[in-house]
C-alpha cells in the first residue's frame, strides 16, 4: 500500500496538536513543522483539509494556533484518511474482464484486503494512537 506524505504527515501534525495542546494550549505551526520537519507551507495546507473536516480549530492572534476540535477519542482514524485521501479506504477498482482468474484476484484477495483495512481504521481512534505510539517509544522491560 501506497501511503501520501498528506496523510502520513497529516497524521503526524494531527497527533502533534493532540500531544502538545492537552489542557487547552494551543500549537503553532511553526512549532509543528519544527517538531515534525514538515514545510510550513505544506503544513497549513494539511491544517487547512483538518479543520475543513471538523479535526481541528484555529485560533488566531498572538497567543494562536491549532487545538483539536474533539477529543482524541472521538476522532477516528478512518474518518482522517477520508479527509486527507479518500483513496486509501476506497474499493479496488472494478475488473472489465469477466472471464480467466482476475475477478477471483479482486473478489478473494483486494476486496478482503481492504475490508480488513477498513474496519481497522473504523475502529481506531486518535486516542488509541497515541496511547500506541507512546508503547512504542518508551522503555519497556519484561521479566
Amino acid at each position: 500500500m501506497k501511503i501520501s506524505t498528506r496523510v502520513e504527515y497529516g497524521i503526524a501534525a494531527l497527533a502533534d496538536i493532540a500531544i502538545h495542546s492537552a489542557g487547552g494550549g494551543k500549537v503553532s505551526t511553526p512549532e509543528i513543522s519544527q517538531r515534525q520537519q514538515i514545510s510550513q507551507k505544506y503544513l497549513e495546507q494539511i491544517l487547512m483539509l483538518l479543520r475543513q473536516g471538523g479535526f481541528v480549530r484555529a485560533v488566531k492572534g498572538q497567543h494562536g494556533g491549532y487545538m483539536l476540535a474533539k477529543p482524541a477519542e472521538g476522532i477516528l482514524i478512518a474518518d482522517l484518511l477520508n479527509i486527507l485521501d479518500n483513496n486509501i479506504l476506497a474499493d479496488a477498482s472494478e475488473i472489465e474482464a469477466d472471464t480467466g482468474i482476475r475477478p477471483s484476484v479482486k473478489s478473494c484477495l483486494w476486496d478482503r484486503m481492504n475490508a480488513c483495512l477498513r474496519c481497522f481504521a473504523e475502529h481506531l481512534t486518535l486516542a488509541d494512537f497515541l496511547n500506541m505510539q507512546e508503547a512504542a517509544s518508551g522503555d519497556f522491560y519484561s521479566i
